[in-house]
C-alpha cells in the first residue's frame, strides 16, 4: 500500500502563512459557497475544492451501458420498446444523480479546520480541528499518481478522490503545525 505517514509537532486564498504558499500553487477560490456557513468570522478560508472527476468513471460507465441496451432493445417491437426507454431513463438518471452528487461535495481547508462538506436537501459535514492534529497520512495508488487523485487522512477522517492530494498534504501539514 502507497502511503506516507508523518508526525506533526482544488483552490487556495487567505493572508496567513499556510494560505498564502498555497496561492502560490496558483489555486485560488472562486466562492466559498460550500464552507459559508461553517467557517468562523476569524479563520479563512485555504481551499475549497470538489472530489476528483474520477469519481464520475462507475457511474457514467454504467448510464452509458445502460442507456445502450436501452437504445437497443427500444427498437424491437411494443412490450420490449418500453423497457427499452425504461433502461435509457435509468441510465440518464444514474448519470444526473452522479455528477449532482459530485458537484455538491467539497474538501474544504481552513487555517483551523478540515471540513468534507456534502449534500443538497440534507447537508452533512464532517471536521477535524488542525489544533490536536497528530498524523496526516497520503495514500495514492499508481493509478491515482498518474490521474492525480488520492486520498489524505487527516486525524480519524479520510478525505477520498482528493484532487493533487500532494499540494492539499502540504497544506494541511502547515496549517497543523
Amino acid at each position: 500500500r502507497p502511503w506516507r505517514r508523518r508526525r506533526l509537532g482544488a483552490r487556495f486564498r487567505s493572508s496567513s502563512p499556510g494560505c498564502s504558499a498555497a496561492r502560490a500553487e496558483g489555486n485560488v477560490p472562486e466562492g466559498g459557497e460550500a464552507a459559508g456557513v461553517l467557517v468562523e468570522s476569524d479563520e479563512e478560508v485555504c481551499l475549497e475544492a470538489r472530489r476528483h472527476g474520477i469519481v464520475l468513471a462507475g457511474p457514467l460507465f454504467w448510464a452509458v451501458l445502460l442507456s445502450g441496451i436501452g437504445g437497443v432493445v427500444s427498437t424491437a417491437p411494443r412490450p420490449y420498446s418500453l423497457a427499452g426507454a425504461a433502461l435509457i431513463a435509468l441510465g440518464v438518471l444514474i448519470a444526473l444523480r452522479a455528477v449532482w452528487k459530485w458537484e455538491r461535495t467539497r474538501v474544504v481547508v481552513t487555517t483551523d479546520k478540515v471540513l468534507l462538506v456534502g449534500g443538497t436537501l440534507r447537508r452533512r459535514a464532517h471536521s477535524v480541528r488542525l489544533a490536536g492534529l497528530e498524523a496526516i497520512e497520503l495514500e495514492q495508488t499508481l493509478i491515482g499518481q498518474l490521474l492525480g487523485y488520492g486520498t489524505v487522512v487527516v486525524g480519524p477522517m479520510a478525505l477520498h478522490y482528493v484532487p493533487k492530494p500532494k499540494s492539499v498534504y502540504r497544506l494541511v501539514e502547515r496549517l497543523a503545525e
